[in-house]
């Protein structure tokens, strides 16, 4: 309990008891609060602008000096002691709150941590990097070239003038750039430049596939879009034949898919290859029955291929009586369509996390 000692005036005994009372009822009340809001509401009764004590401060003014003087000095006595009995309560129920926090929400450190999210490979780069893996087991370099491509690389130098029906075959998108009254640079519409670009680079043998991004002015569809990824294979060496090229894709068709997938190669047209060949899989979807996703032929086109033209090896100053090449070229998106039973290729592209949290 609070105390108050000495200087009360004999002459006011009813102010002192206003005081002792006031102290005795602070004391008690203190010790009932059982929080902060309760321990607002003590502050206020006795210590506010319209509290207990403040009033018997103000009622002073009515007494004489001396027992003004006398019965102030212990009023003040009494707040002071009421404020720092305020403040040491207000820590004792802190360090309580506390205390109750730590025992109640303590952590069990020997729990097992909580597994955050983890990423994955979105499904292209997972068949990217197969499909790469499986040619570099067969002694293939991995190169790349760039996106934006000069005319000169992406048609001129594979048998594709600029008056040569085959650009038809391109829906391009050209830059807007222009040198001597011509656009001479695109998005590059295939992987072949890099044929040309590896040739000129280096002297045969060559074995290198070349990744990347394609881009083509048309219409998106089950299992067409502007923008692709393909996979440009070329090997250039002495004595290599069409034999060659069949062998090779064979071997990667059944590391891809497994020998229970059928394929089947038919001659195509292709500028810069002579002869030309396609090939295609049985559908993943109808198994050769036909269906919307084929187009209703039992077969869906993964690549095409091809020897590469006497003329192409010349233009890069290869000997082409010495020296034979093949080369083909892949859509990655295709060949995750075949892998994993997928009828859209559009689903690639959809940022659909219920899709791609599947791979």
């Amino acid at each position: 309990m609070l105390s108050l000692k000495g200087a009360w005036s004999a002459e006011m005994p009813l102010v002192q008891d206003q005081l002792h009372r006031i102290e005795e009822d602070a004391a008690r009340d203190l010790a009932a609060t059982a929080d902060e809001a309760a321990l607002e509401g003590w502050r206020v009764a006795y210590l506010g602008r319209r509290g207990r004590l403040t009033q018997v401060l103000r009622g002073l003014s009515a007494l004489v000096e001396e027992e003004r003087r006398n019965l102030g000095a212990a009023a003040n006595q009494l707040k002071q002691r009421l404020e720092d009995a305020h403040e040491a309560h207000h820590s004792a129920l802190g360090d309580a709150a506390l205390r109750t926090t730590m025992r109640e929400g303590r952590l069990d450190v020997t729990l097992p941590g909580v597994r955050g999210p983890i990423g994955r490979l979105h499904p292209i780069t997972q068949t990217l990097r197969d499909i790469l893996g499986a040619f570099a087991s067969m002694g293939f370099q991995v190169t790349e070239g760039p996106e934006i491509e000069w005319d000169r690389y992406n048609f001129e130098m594979l048998r594709i003038p600029a008056d040569h029906p085959a650009r038809d075959l391109w829906d391009t998108l050209w830059m807007d750039y222009e040198r001597d009254g011509v656009r001479p640079m695109l998005l590059r519409t295939h992987t072949s430049p890099n044929q040309i670009r590896v040739m000129e680079s280096q002297e045969p043998p060559v074995r290198v596939v070349v990744p990347g991004k394609c881009y083509r002015y048309e219409a998106t569809d089950a299992t067409h879009e502007w923008m692709f990824h393909q996979v440009e294979g070329l090997a250039v060496d002495e004595n290599i034949s069409i034999g060659d090229l069949k062998g090779t894709l064979y071997e990667f068709t059944k590391r891809m898919f497994g020998s229970e997938r059928r394929v089947r190669f038919r001659t195509d047209y292709f500028p810069f290859v002579e002869p030309g060949v396609e090939m295609a899989m049985d559908c993943f979807n109808c198994r050769g029955g036909g269906c919307r996703t084929c187009g209703n032929q039992g077969w869906i086109e993964i690549l095409g291929a091809g020897m590469v033209h006497p003329e192409v090896l010349t233009g890069v100053g290869y000997d082409a009586e010495r020296y034979t090449g093949f080369a083909f070229g892949m859509g990655v998106e295709r060949i995750a369509m075949l892998r994993y039973g997928i009828e859209d290729i559009r689903h690639f592209f959809a940022n659909d996390l219920r899709f791609l949290r599947q791979f």
